[in-house]
């Protein structure tokens, strides 16, 4: 089996269509504003691959379940996580492009990434991650990242 991408099933196409290609920036591979379907390049090297997002109510359909609701109020069951160069600079850019973040940028030393948090229109939660200097991992981390060292 091979990943081919993540697809987000959304309720409003053009809001999150125009989130994805304007605000956050990505490159359209595939779709427009009125669509069902659209793609986007997240930087994989395989063009085969990426982020695309769908009418939840085409996949309900296709899937035999048009009855039942869109979960609300509920924890997260996915995270797109985005890596970029600078946290920070991104953070900022996309401060000043309207996006409203959970969270401020920090330091998670068990994660060793520096880490921002955000939603899309549709409520899904995107994670921007920088590899943080093994300076600043913790102990814990460093010590099992031992056990994967070749």
């Amino acid at each position: 089996m091979e990943l081919s991408n993540v697809r987000l099933l959304v309720k409003d196409f053009d809001k999150c269509f125009k989130f994805y290609s304007e605000q956050l920036g990505l490159k359209v591979t595939w779709g427009k504003i009125g669509g069902d379907y659209a793609s986007f390049d997240i930087g994989i090297k395989s063009n085969e691959m990426g982020l695309s997002i769908f009418k939840s109510d085409l996949m309900a359909n296709a899937i035999g379940n048009s009855e039942k609701s869109l979960p609300i109020d509920s924890r997260e069951k996915i995270a797109i996580i985005l890596k970029v160069e600078s946290v920070d600079k991104t953070f900022k850019e996309l401060t000043e492009k309207g996006i409203e973040f959970v969270n401020k940028p920090m330091d998670m030393a068990g994660w060793g990434d520096r880490v921002v948090h955000f939603r899309d229109p549709e409520g899904n939660l995107i994670e921007l991650i920088s590899e943080l200097d093994k300076e600043k991992w913790n102990k814990e981390l460093l010590d099992e990242a031992k056990e994967y060292e070749q």
